[in-house]
Parts: C-alpha cells; structure tokens; sequence
C-alpha cells in the first residue's frame, strides 16, 4: 500500500485503528474513531479488561456499556491480548502509562515494551503514534530506533508521529472529538497521514513542525498547570497562617477581566498528568545541563500538600481534645476530581496512607468508587462505606478530600461531629459553621 493508498483509505473509513491501552485515554479515543465510521481494534495486556470490553461491559463512567454493546454488535470493535492482530490495522495508536520511577524519574517500561511489541509485528505502510504523555525526543530517539530494528525505515517504509492525548475525565463542554489534535510526525509523510487520521475523526488538528514539538507542547500544557496550583497552594498555606480565607481572595481576584486566571488550592494533585509530567522535563533538562529550578520548586510545594492537610486534621481534632492517634476518619472521595470515577495518583489515597500511619481508623465513601483496586504504588483493598446520618455520627472527622456534587453538603455537616474541608465545598453550609475547618 503507497501513502496515497493509505491516504484513501483513510478518506474512505478502511483502515482499522489499533488502540493499545484501554484505559482513559484509548477507550475515549475508541469511542471517537467508532463514532467517525472507523473500525477498531482494543489491545491490553489485561485479560480481565479485554474479556469485560468483549462482553460489552465499560469500566470507565463516561464510557457507557450500551454503547460498547451497539459497536460489538456491528463489528465495529473488539478487544484483544494478542499483538499479532495489530498486523491487520493500517494505524496503531499507543496509548500506554508513563509513570515516574522511585527516584522520579521517567519510567519508560511500558513505551519501550509496547514498542518492541509493534516491532516485532510491524508491516509496510503502518502509521504508528504515540499518544503517551513524555519528554521531548522520545518518538525520534527512543521509539524509532526500536521500529526500525527488523529493516523498515520510518518515512520510507511506515509513518510514525507524536499526537499527545488531551483527556479531562468529567468534562461536559468538550470531548475527545472536540480537543484540538496537536499532530507531529517524524517528517512530512508521517505528518500528512497523521494529520489525515486524526482530521478523519477529530474536529480541528494542529500541525505542528515534529514530533519533538509535539511533545514539548503537552509537557508545557502540564508543567503550567502544576506551577500555578503551586502558587496558589503555598498562598493558600500563608493566608491560613494570616486568617485570610484564601477561597475568597480567589474569588476577589477572579473579578479583574483580564491579567488573572483562577486556580484553586487542594489536598495534593491527582491524575496521570500533572503530578507526574513535568518531571519528565526536568529530567530531559538535567541531561543538557540545565536545572529547571522553578519547575522542581512547583513539585515540591504540590507534594507537600497532603502533609499540610492531616496537620491540619490533627489540630482540628486537638481541639476537640481527640488525638488523631485512634480517631475514626472518614474520608470523602477518593477520585481524583470530582464527578469521575478516576483513582490515578489521586491525593486521598495518600490522604488515607498517611492518617493510617498516624493510628488513625480510616474509611472511605465514594459513589463512583465502589471499591479499591490494585494499582502501582497503592493497594489498599477497602471499599466505599455507606453514607447515612448514622454512619455520618460515628466518625470523629469527616475529611472532604473530593467535592463531588452527589454530596449533599449542609445534610454531611449537620450530622457530623466534625468537618475537614480541602476543596471549600462547605462554603454554602449556613448551619454548623463552627464544626467546619477549611483544610
């Protein structure tokens, strides 16, 4: 097949899209490929995800199951654990972890395997991009050496590009077909087919010059993110100290119409994005000799965060006269955000790890997390307590640590003894203002 083949394959719905990693990007992007009249192929090295696709059963909220049955239905969509199937798949779309390693720095085990992985099935003409979030240069220095060990040569053989995924689980306004694209390629072919996949499915690509653009686009986006939720944090530490309700100097300060955008402090930051992907950049610094003082001061500040909240919850339980040694917490919300069932790098499972270790008693209540599952650095193996007046009066602290909008918030404070509020989700309880502590 000649590029202009692909090409017109692509124009026409012809080509099959390998997806691997069906997690909370590939799935969404799935979604958005089957709904453009594109037929897909799921691969994921975990069976049990893969057998729950193939019976049409989602495991991810905004991904419903009525929707997954209708495209097996059609034979649109299957899932798989077997590689070799990625042979008959004209695009392959890694959408794979890229997590930190215990000295944080970039852990690129699953790029690097999903790579060899492709490798080994690779086939003339095969668009391969990478989607994972990582530093500038991995598409040209660490991906492309690996797909051309077996004599194919990228921009001469097959067509390889770096297109950083843009999920915000949760959103309403835009979804994963309203994003603009941000496509490099390793050339002008790659970047042609890349461009003429995605604009096949996706409401407004953004060509950029490569790939290395590309990726340096995404860490920018996140390393902007972390550095003002930094600011706005260490404030929020030093407004407390003062007695400044630092939710409504936000407030304040959002009335000026231009020069401030609003960020909001938290227990920590969660999800795959920011906590971990500017760390990707201090890394790719650090090995031209550059120190990236500002980026590595924003992490630090972020991580301290959780830390600052069970202080916070130790003194608000002093006062009480109950030492946090022995006190029965319950920790509302253990998702990332709020309205999402998304667990990843989330700060309440820090949260709980912590008060645990100070001797608390900790449990957890989550209307989208039914129940903890293993993931890398947590297994917690708890599952979400019920939540009634009852319930509510046994605890010696209720810790909000996600504001998700299931929580009928004045009912939570009138029958809690005590409350620890991290997102300001308190702020219209009239009744019971004194058992509240902004956290």
């Amino acid at each position: 097949m000649s590029e202009k083949q692909l090409l017109d394959a692509i124009a026409q719905r012809k080509t099959k899209v390998g997806i691997v990693g069906m997690g909370y990007v590939g799935l969404p992007l799935m979604r958005t490929f089957c709904d453009a009249g594109f037929k897909c192929l799921g691969l994921d090295v975990d069976a049990a995800k893969v057998e729950k696709l193939n019976a049409g059963k989602s495991y991810i909220k905004h991904i419903g199951s009525g929707f997954l049955k209708q495209l097996l239905k059609q034979g649109q969509f299957r899932a798989t654990v077997n590689p070799r199937d990625l042979r008959r798949c004209g695009a392959i779309l890694m959408c794979v972890p890229t997590p930190l390693n215990e000295t944080r720095d970039p852990d690129m085990t699953y790029v690097v395997n999903t790579s060899e992985m492709i490798a080994r099935h690779l086939q003339p003409d095969q668009l391969i991009v990478l989607e994972s979030t990582t530093y500038p240069g991995t598409t040209r220095e660490l991906i492309q050496p690996i797909l051309e060990r077996n004599g194919l040569k990228a921009e001469k053989d097959f067509y390889l590009a770096y297109s950083p995924e843009r999920e915000d689980p949760g959103r309403k306004d835009f979804t994963t077909s309203t994003i603009p694209k941000v496509v490099g390629g390793l050339g002008p072919k790659s970047s042609k087919v890349a461009a003429a996949l995605y604009g096949a499915a996706i409401t407004r690509v953004v060509p950029v010059d490569s790939c290395d653009v590309a990726e340096a686009s995404k860490i920018l986006e996140n390393v902007y993110r972390c550095v003002n939720i930094a600011l706005i944090n260490e404030t929020k530490v030093l407004f407390d100290r003062l007695g400044i309700n630092v939710w409504e100097v936000v407030a304040a300060a959002s009335t000026k119409p231009f020069g401030f955008q609003p960020f909001y402090p938290g227990p920590g930051l969660g999800g795959h994005c920011i906590p971990i992907d500017p760390f990707y950049l201090t890394w790719k610094a650090r090995g031209v000799g550059l120190s990236t003082r500002f980026i590595e001061l924003a992490g630090e500040i972020n991580r301290r965060m959780p830390g600052y909240v069970i202080d916070r919850t130790a003194e608000a339980l002093n006062r009480a006269r109950k030492p946090i040694n022995g006190s029965k917490i319950l920790v509302l919300g253990l998702a990332y955000k709020k309205n999402i069932d998304d667990c990843r790098e989330s700060p309440s499972l820090e949260l709980i790890e912590l008060l645990k270790a100070r001797g608390a008693e900790v449990d957890y209540n989550d209307p989208y997390v039914p129940r903890t599952h293993k993931m890398r650095e947590y297994d917690l193996k708890m599952s979400s307590k019920p939540l009634n007046a009852r319930t509510l009066a046994a605890y010696d602290c209720v810790l909000i640590a996600t504001d998700h909008d299931d929580y009928d918030y004045p009912w939570i404070v009138r029958h809690a003894k005590l409350v620890v509020d991290t997102r300001n989700a308190t702020a219209k309880c009239k009744a019971g203002r004194k058992k509240i502590v902004l956290a």
